[in-house]
């Protein structure tokens, strides 16, 4: 990857951000299904060489087989995000073949939602060591050698969920704020040395997690947000590479993201009188009889 694809703060007077993909070394923690397998689409139509790590499973083996019909150069490596020793590895296989990372996505993350009383500690736990350590040990690995180089993108996904608690995501919302606060952080470290640093929120994205998600849900939470359509993960991906091009630390593909973003500190309690509101009226309806309409 040549200099000149980078933008530099201070010497240029902009801040970091991708100028070119062609030839960059893509790494996508989770980039086997999902906003991350969007992604990699993406990223790879663009001329990027790619390394995803996930887990070892049918989703993994799908995603190595359409790269090798894509005749891209890639890495596709079976990795458990929250083993710093399994990301460290991986990302070293990666390093061999492709060169060292240009960009890096973490997007592995899990969710299971349900009222704080009734989850088990070990959903609070699972939650956070993928989610957030998940997150943790892929930019520590990756960090080191992009301020050797004085270049290279880290962006994470965080969530709406990490701006503002939402009613049935305790053991989801903390881990999204560990996120968001750690990428704040590194946002105002590395960026003067050349780095861009990102914070993807996005809001319900059409994924098997999704899905998933939609099982256990309280009815409190459909109430919430089950009236709002999905977004697709391919219009979520393009939001990211948008973020990227333009060095955007807040990156977010609907407005409605953009409005919690930047008014969720200082409209908090306008934030938390809606939630209480849309919780009452879930409330009322069952006990009318009627029940909340759960997403397909």
């Amino acid at each position: 990857m040549t200099r000149d694809r980078w933008v530099f703060p201070f010497s240029r007077g902009q801040s970091p951000h991708v100028q070119s993909w062609h030839g960059t070394h893509v790494v996508v923690t989770g980039g086997s299904s999902g906003i991350g397998r969007a992604f990699v689409r993406q990223v790879v139509r663009r001329g990027a060489t790619v390394s995803v790590l996930a887990l070892d499973d049918q989703d993994l083996a799908a995603t190595a087989a359409e790269l090798a019909i894509a005749e891209m150069p890639h890495q596709v490596v079976a990795t458990d995000v929250t083993d710093p020793g399994s990301v460290t590895s991986a990302l070293a296989r990666a390093t061999e073949a492709l060169g060292p990372c240009d960009v890096l996505l973490t997007s592995a993350g899990i969710a299971r939602p349900g009222y704080f009383e009734r989850l088990d500690d070990e959903v609070f736990r699972r939650t956070m060591e993928v989610d957030y350590f998940g997150t943790l040990y892929a930019v520590r690995a990756v960090v080191p050698s992009m301020l050797e180089r004085g270049r290279g993108s880290v962006v994470g996904i965080s969530s709406t969920a990490g701006l503002i608690g939402v009613f049935g995501y305790t053991a989801y919302s903390p881990p999204k704020f560990a996120v968001r606060g750690l990428l704040e952080v590194l946002r105002v470290e590395l960026a003067p040395r050349g780095i861009h640093v990102g914070c993807v929120y996005p809001p319900d994205t059409d994924t098997p997690q999704l899905a998933y998600e939609n099982q256990y849900k309280p009815r409190e939470t459909f109430a919430i947000s089950g009236a709002i359509r999905p977004f697709t993960p391919d219009r979520v991906a393009a939001s990211i590479v948008t973020g990227m091009e333009h060095g955007r630390f807040l990156i977010t593909p609907d407005w409605q993201g953009q409005v919690v973003a930047r008014t969720a500190g200082l409209a908090r309690e306008a934030w938390f009188a809606y939630f209480d509101a849309r919780v009452r009226a879930s409330h009322r309806s069952s006990h009318s009889g009627h029940t909340t309409r759960v997403p397909k």
